[in-house]
């Protein structure tokens, strides 16, 4: 079932803006490919990164998303060399520098050890353990990646899922779209990385005009949206914040803290809902805010509903629910009080939302604002689907899309506490160049923005952002520098293997 990874032979079929240039690129890959190992490549595969459109951290609440595949990707060039090695090089050697293995060997990582070939070992580890092989046949690989590292648009999706395309082909294995999504996501847990999936189906199943609606419950489906057509045709402008946030550092008190939030304040919701005690509710470990609202409509007759406005009917009472539930606690609870709540102990709860894996620091425990963020950005995901498949001539897309952006901006930075003063700064200074609408994307604090623009705005947006944030505080940033930080896209093609 499901289709297999495509074979394009024009570059038209994988780029919208930036054929000529990406042309360019693939003959240099080619040629540095025959002077390195002495022949030509048999193929190029080739894995985009993503960017979320709209849908921040409400994944790991159960809800659907929205990211599109981007023009900016990992391509491995590979020849089958006929040996039980596999040789690795990098268009950039000074900072990549060329890997030899053996077929065998491809199987040992060191998660403890930042090597960038741990990336192309997940891929190829998680290829033939989802097979039941121990190896496969030896193949000579260039790699050339313009996904910017650490901006949140999933350059390591990209790279795993350009290695599995290029593994599989080599070794004459075909499996679909959806198995390759799978076996990605999976796959960087070999370098110590939990991923929802959301960037690898991004990356592989993404289509050329298309966005994608993901949904994680029950089960990962995606469901490709078209980009509505407008009189004012538009892109998105991905502006890197360049400031990086050390996970390691912050998460106790941005990232684990906001799963942990959420996850507390389904367990309470739940409660005051009346469905804890359901089974689906108990048997789910952990509780998200997407199951409890599901248990809570489960005994509605859906039979010949809209999907889409079933969705908007539930996330809107839910809205409701989330604040007469924590209402009374509008600067936030103490864990004696969240326990309390629940009549549980501090340490039971703890363990409950497994805190042990996700480590905080916290006085206060905002419940009231991260649920209101959850719901309300689930709404305006399946919104923003509703709009784009709409076929209402009458509208204003542009007007109608950016203001749920907008929206989202202002929910990411008020209400859940992921933006960054940068952040806001760039969002304005693109909205007062003419963005219809601008947030970010990403974890966030810190990372990229996303801004859509009507194409024929592209230049001067760009302009606004390079004179008034990147000249500012940038000024030594070189042109190829910029270029990684500061480019347009639209949705692009996902994973797939030129010829």
């Amino acid at each position: 079932m499901g289709s297999p990874a495509p074979t394009v032979k024009s570059l038209n079929s994988v780029y919208s803006l930036t054929v000529e240039a990406q042309t360019q690129r693939y003959d240099r890959l080619s040629r540095k490919f025959a002077d390195i190992y002495g022949a030509k490549p048999d193929f190029i595969a080739r894995a985009p990164g993503r960017v979320n459109i709209i849908g921040e951290h409400i994944d790991y609440c159960g809800f659907p998303v929205f990211p599109m595949a981007i023009a900016p990707d990992m391509l491995i060039a590979v020849h089958a060399n006929g040996t039980d090695r596999v040789r690795i090089s990098n268009v950039n050697t000074e900072k990549y520098p060329a890997r030899d293995f053996r077929t065998a060997e491809i199987f040992e990582i060191d998660s403890k050890v930042h090597e960038w070939s741990n990336y192309f070992k997940c891929g190829y580890r998680g290829l033939f353990e989802h097979i039941g092989r121990s190896g496969g046949n030896g193949f000579d690989a260039l790699l050339d990646g313009t996904v910017p590292a650490g901006g949140g648009l999933s350059s390591s999706a990209a790279f795993v899922c350009a290695t599995q395309l290029a593994v599989q082909r080599v070794n004459g294995i075909n499996l679909t779209q959806v198995e390759l999504a799978s076996i990605a996501a999976g796959a960087e847990r070999y370098v110590g990385v939990n991923s929802g999936g959301m960037d690898q189906t991004a990356s592989i199943m993404g289509q050329q005009g298309s966005a994608l609606f993901i949904e994680f419950d029950p089960a990962l489906k995606a469901t490709p949206v078209k980009l509505p057509e407008s009189n004012s045709p538009f892109v998105f402008v991905i502006a890197n914040t360049l400031v990086v946030s050390d996970k390691h550092v912050t998460a106790p008190v941005c990232y684990n803290l906001r799963v942990v939030e959420t996850r507390i304040g389904a367990l309470i919701l739940a409660s005051h809902l009346g469905v804890a005690d359901h089974r689906a509710c108990k048997d789910a470990d952990p509780l998200t805010f997407k199951v409890a609202m599901d248990e809570y409509f489960a005994t509605q007759d859906t039979a010949g509903s809209d999907t889409v406005q079933m969705w908007i009917d539930h996330l809107s009472a839910m809205l409701h629910a989330s604040n007469a539930a924590f209402g009374s606690h509008p600067d936030g609870y103490t864990r004696e009080q969240m326990a309390a709540a629940l009549d549980m102990t501090p340490d039971a709860l703890s363990a409950a939302v497994h805190e042990d894996r996700f480590p905080v620091r916290a006085q206060r425990f905002k419940l009231l604002q991260r649920a209101q963020h959850a719901f309300s950005e689930a709404l305006r995901v399946v919104k923003f689907r509703q709009i784009c498949e709409s076929g209402d001539t009458r509208l204003n897309y542009c007007t109608a899309l950016g203001d749920l952006m907008n929206c989202s901006q202002d929910s990411c930075r008020d209400l859940f506490e992921c933006s960054c003063p940068e952040i806001d700064e760039l969002c304005a200074l693109a909205r007062r160049a003419g963005s219809f609408g601008s947030r970010l994307t990403g974890a966030g604090w810190g990372g990229c923005t996303v801004h859509l623009v009507s194409r024929d705005k592209v230049e001067s947006v760009k302009q606004v952002l390079v004179s008034e944030y990147y000249a500012k505080k940038f000024p030594n940033m070189t042109a190829a520098e910029l270029d990684n930080a500061l480019f347009a896209t639209a949705p692009g093609c996902g994973a797939c293997y030129y010829e």
